[in-house]
């Protein structure tokens, strides 16, 4: 395998963290190979007693479903094991189901087929796997209000009418519509997540860097009309994976249309990020802005945020690049050393994940930081596929 640590970080990387990138690949490879035998088409999302359940089984739409395919493509592509490839191909399969359904799909379908299909076709051309991305770049579409400029988040429950609804998760599905514009060329799909960026830019990120959560529109018109704590601690607090999202998603933004205005905010947001975790161990807490206690640490927030450092660092100039390199680095073996469990025995590999600030599960491990953690090693080490 070409490491090549150097080339990725733009200036020599030193020999300690070369090391240290080079040691945890050999145990993720050991890790993963042992967790595909294990796992196979099974879709993970948190185990129980070390133990991956399939959630499949329970609710073939749950948003995180498309991130163990994900896994499963970075492994094929880094390593050439086909194992990876055939248990991949077969959950991909498994979501036609959720697909053709639909009643349960939302905005997350990116999330879902990105790192399924999408994945897929890129890496062998399955024509079926284009298809599949299509599909669900049309219901991601079919979800824009053209009132507000935003595309909507969630589905009703019974009394609740999310209509008028928008969240910062929906930057990191958006890659899904510029995927499709590009592979159809038919611009709709790009002017979607354009005008929807532009109403994130405008009415979600703080000037300081940070976010919230939830917007709630006016559907009928776009007017602001609240915006709720979400999965942080209250309104107008700093949800830590709320952050990753907007640092990933504006810089993913960039990446699709070279407008100099989402690179601006994606650094803004990752010196908020950085300057807060600096407190903490380069660990983050589950919001920034909560009370001092309980302590409670969301490390997907960090794999996810170190991805998105990695993401700046490729679209800004040598003298600024080492920053964003230095950053995700810390986060990634801050988070190795506590948190990351290489017992191949057991499924799991980043503990200390938090679904939410209030209820929830926390501090244990969650399919979607094992992806992020994957992403950003093998991005270092120049294996990783752009599955965005």
């Amino acid at each position: 395998m070409n490491t090549n640590v150097e080339k990725q970080a733009g200036k020599p990387i030193n020999s300690e963290d070369r090391m240290w990138l080079e040691s945890t690949w050999d145990k993720l490879q050991t890790k993963m190979s042992a967790e595909c035998a294990r796992i196979g088409a099974n879709i993970p999302y948190i185990p129980v007693n070390g133990r991956y359940e399939d959630l499949g089984e329970k609710d073939i739409y749950w948003w995180t479903n498309g991130f163990w395919p994900g896994m499963l493509w970075q492994m094929y592509q880094a390593t050439g094991d086909g194992a990876y490839r055939t248990a991949a191909e077969q959950v991909e399969e498994r979501l036609d189901t959720a697909l053709h359904g639909f009643d349960g799909l939302h905005h997350d379908v990116g999330f879902m087929w990105l790192h399924s299909a999408v994945a897929d076709y890129r890496l062998t051309g399955n024509p079926r796997s284009r298809t599949r991305g299509l599909h669900a770049a049309n219901i991601l579409a079919g979800r824009y209000n053209p009132a507000g400029q935003f595309l909507r988040a969630w589905n009703d429950d019974p009394g609740h009418n999310r209509s008028g609804w928008m969240i910062i998760d929906c930057l990191m599905n958006i890659p899904l519509l510029y995927w499709a514009s590009d592979e159809t060329q038919d611009p709709r799909y790009r002017d979607i997540a354009i005008l929807h960026t532009d109403t994130v830019l405008r009415t979600t990120l703080r000037g300081d860097g940070s976010s919230n959560h939830i917007m709630i529109f006016d559907p009928a018109d776009g007017s602001v009309l609240e915006n709720p704590g979400g999965q942080g601690f209250e309104s107008g607090s700093s949800w830590s994976r709320g952050q990753a999202w907007a640092l990933y998603g504006m810089a993913l933004s960039h990446r699709h249309t070279g407008n100099q205005d989402y690179l601006d905010a994606a650094k803004r947001i990752a010196h908020y990020f950085i300057a807060n975790v600096a407190s903490t161990g380069d660990l983050p807490l589950a919001d920034f802005r909560a009370p001092a206690e309980p302590v409670v640490y969301d490390t997907t927030a960090a794999m996810c945020a170190a991805c998105g450092l990695l993401e700046i660092a490729e679209a800004v100039p040598d003298h600024e690049r080492n920053m964003y390199i230095k950053a995700a680095l810390r986060m990634l073996r801050a988070t190795e050393a506590k948190f990351v469990n290489w017992n191949p025995q057991e499924d799991g590999i980043v503990g200390g994940g938090s679904v939410a600030y209030h209820g929830g599960e926390h501090e244990i491990p969650i399919i979607y930081g094992d992806y992020f953690f994957i992403e950003a090693v093998l991005r270092f080490l120049n294996q990783d596929k752009h599955l965005w």
